[in-house]
């Protein structure tokens, strides 16, 4: 559980990443009287709640095996939107892509991608999007179809 000892703040925001793509209930289930800022940081990042939240309510799931460390997870979002998670489960940092067709989109279409653990915008994209993901991490997306080829 979150904030309770024996992952490092990396792999909370994979664990928490990936309940929130998977719509499970977001409980807390350590002490917060005790409660650390990274543990707070991480219950609190309201666009990861936004996907768990999402009004569509369709679980993602893991769309691609890239290798035995690699992994992309995907769901569908309110809005022809797609919410993204690229997953390391390797002991180094790696580049992870995600190519449209594997998140369910048409690979023609342009669409904005957002960094949710960054609040970042990162632009329009064509075709995929890729990261290099830490450790037992994830990187977390929201892409938006722009609708304009």
């Amino acid at each position: 559980e979150i904030g309770n000892g024996g992952m490092s703040t990396t792999e909370y925001e994979t664990h928490f990443s990936l309940w929130a793509l998977m719509k499970a209930p977001l409980l807390i289930g350590c002490d917060v009287i005790n409660m650390d800022k990274e543990t707070l940081r991480i219950f609190t990042n309201d666009e990861i709640i936004a996907i768990n939240q999402d009004l569509l309510g369709i679980q993602g799931h893991k769309v691609k095996c890239i290798n035995s460390t690699a992994e992309v997870w995907a769901g569908p979002l309110n809005g022809s939107a797609v919410a993204v998670v690229l997953l390391n489960r390797g002991s180094e940092p790696i580049t992870i892509e995600a190519k449209w067709s594997d998140i369910g989109l048409d690979s023609k279409l342009k669409a904005t991608v957002r960094d949710l653990w960054a609040h970042k915008d990162l632009g329009t994209k064509v075709e995929t999007v890729s990261a290099v993901v830490p450790s037992h991490g994830v990187v977390m997306y929201h892409i938006s179809p722009t609708h304009q080829q």
